[in-house]
């Protein structure tokens, strides 16, 4: 099994319970939201900032590899907007490790839910977020605004995950639906 981490700026949370989420009302089953370490990139942000990041998988083309990555060593680039660098520098977030005996794997990008309260078993202090995207093979790119990258998800064959991205500015696009277990 993973190692399940939940990122979050709240220090000292003692149990993590099943919540709604009212930014995401088709999501309708209360859950606690994990993601895999190997995925833990995606959340090394403030929680509302707006990001999109992109990596390749196994059908990536060697057209978006070269577009994408042929000038960087990265494994993951994370494009935010100006507006929110000073938070990624200035913020603090505590990962706290899950148990994995009551989670669910999504099969997507990394991420797992459980329906029943989860109590952390370790938490970590993360203090520089700069720092930590670096570790993680992430490149940080800075762009006026993400609308920019509005049905880029359909323009390339790497993954893109798109997170708050309700928070950026001009954004049009809905978030993709849920699974269905998740209905």
């Amino acid at each position: 099994m993973p190692v399940l981490y939940h990122f979050s700026e709240a220090p000292g949370i003692a149990a993590f319970h099943p919540r709604t989420m009212p930014a995401r009302p088709e999501i309708t089953v209360p859950l606690v939201w994990a993601i895999e370490a190997s995925h833990q990139h995606m959340y090394l942000f403030p929680r509302d900032c707006p990001r999109a990041l992109l990596w390749p998988v196994e059908t990536t083309t060697a057209a978006d590899r070269e577009r994408w990555f042929e000038h960087t060593g990265a494994r993951v680039i994370a494009q935010v907007e100006y507006a929110w660098v000073d938070r990624i520098r200035s913020a603090t977030l505590y990962r706290y490790e899950l148990p994995h005996e009551t989670f669910e794997d999504l099969n997507d990008a990394g991420m797992w839910v459980s329906r029943a309260a989860v109590v952390p078993t370790r938490v970590d202090v993360i203090d520089d977020l700069m720092e930590a995207l670096r570790e993680a093979g992430v490149e940080l790119r800075v762009l006026d605004r993400l609308s920019v990258l509005e049905g880029l998800s359909e323009r390339t064959s790497l993954h893109w995950s798109g997170i708050r991205l309700r928070n950026a500015r001009g954004w049009r696009v809905p978030q993709s639906p849920p699974s269905e277990r998740l209905r």
